[in-house]
């Protein structure tokens, strides 16, 4: 790419917009040019309104310490700044749903990493490697924002990515029925054990409107573009438990499945080894190389040691076996905030310029 594209990142003080900046740091496409958040952060440099509220890793990048923070909500004059925007914004579903439209009213393409627009019949909730052509339903979303290069995609929920690559890559074996427990990280809460110390040595029960997500966003990752919308698949079903633990990154799901067909064990681990998609074909920047990793030890996988596999832009999967009463049981294990957050929606938007739906301005 001649120039990168310049990128607004909406939400940019919250934890998501923080992972969204580390991972934009040297990107060979991209380059942040715009922060934006709340007005109580606005006219502030990044490094003011984020204060010792910095949650990565890895330090600050110099490359925005000094960028002077603009009112999200001045969506004109924000969208004149660059190509398009990640959104990470923490505000109400309607709120959030009505400031994405706005943004994508002005020609300014929005990839979210809200939940807000996931049941929007023409915007597409995309893992790239698995509904890439959902992309297709863009033209009909502009028609009906009634622009020529604005529009809304958007990536699934943090608590599918553990598992739903799998059924993809098992697709011809007709998976049926699951029975799902995902044991969720503190940061998909947004938060890390200094903010939230009654986490450490305990279970939470209960992650609100989780479980429902959690049944349902791979349906719509699973169906077809169909008249000008998503049409969400009827199978497989799915029926789920969300359980906070006290872990800071990694998303581990336990799993419980039937099939139409009967695979063998072996077919379904070669299933999910070789399965690749659109980013793997167009060599993306954010591209896992090997998206889904088989691991063979009975104790594996494992957050401490598996959940930074491909940069955390890969899934792992072990303990298939057969079961006594489902066909076959496994783990699953994604990164939270990377595959399943930030580097989700980087990858989506390096699908959507490889596609030629973002390009400058």
């Amino acid at each position: 790419m001649d120039q990168k594209l310049r990128v607004g990142i909406l939400g940019a003080t919250g934890m998501v917009g923080q992972r969204f900046i580390s991972l934009l740091e040297n990107h060979p496409w991209f380059e942040v040019v715009t922060v934006a958040a709340s007005p109580r952060s606005a006219g502030k440099t990044y490094e003011e309104a984020v204060g010792g509220r910095w949650k990565m890793d890895t330090p600050m990048p110099e490359a925005v310490k000094n960028l002077v923070v603009l009112n999200v909500n001045d969506v004109e004059h924000v969208a004149s700044t660059v190509d398009f925007v990640f959104s990470a914004v923490d505000m109400s579903k309607d709120e959030i749903k009505a400031i994405e439209e706005e943004y994508a009213k002005t020609e300014t393409p929005v990839v979210s990493n809200n939940s807000a627009h996931r049941w929007t019949p023409d915007v597409p909730m995309v893992v790239p490697e698995i509904n890439a052509d959902h992309f297709d339903v863009i033209p009909d979303q502009k028609k009906r924002l009634g622009t020529t290069r604005g529009f809304i995609a958007v990536k699934p929920n943090c608590s599918i990515q553990s598992y739903a690559p799998c059924l993809a890559a098992w697709k011809e074996f007709g998976p049926k029925e699951l029975v799902v427990t995902t044991y969720q990280a503190i940061s998909g809460a947004g938060k890390t054990f200094k903010d939230w110390p009654e986490m450490v040595g305990n279970i939470i029960p209960f992650i609100g409107g989780e479980e429902e997500k959690s049944e349902q966003e791979p349906l719509r990752v699973l169906g077809k573009v169909e008249n000008g919308q998503i049409v969400k698949a009827e199978l497989p079903k799915i029926t789920c438990q969300c359980v906070r633990v006290p872990v800071l990154n990694g998303h581990t799901a336990a799993v419980f499945i039937n099939f139409e067909k009967k695979p063998t064990k072996e077919q379904l681990i070669e299933k999910l080894v070789n399965f690749k998609g659109f980013p793997q074909e167009a060599e993306l920047p954010s591209a896992p190389k090997q998206f889904i990793q088989y691991m063979e030890e009975d104790n594996r996988p494992q957050v401490t040691m598996d959940v930074d596999y491909e940069n955390g832009m890969g899934v792992s999967i072990g303990r298939l076996r057969e079961d006594s009463m489902y066909d076959f049981k496994f783990i699953g294990l994604s990164h939270n905030t990377v595959r399943g957050a930030a580097g989700g929606a980087v990858l989506c938007a390096e699908a959507l310029t490889a596609k030629g739906y973002i390009a400058k301005k």
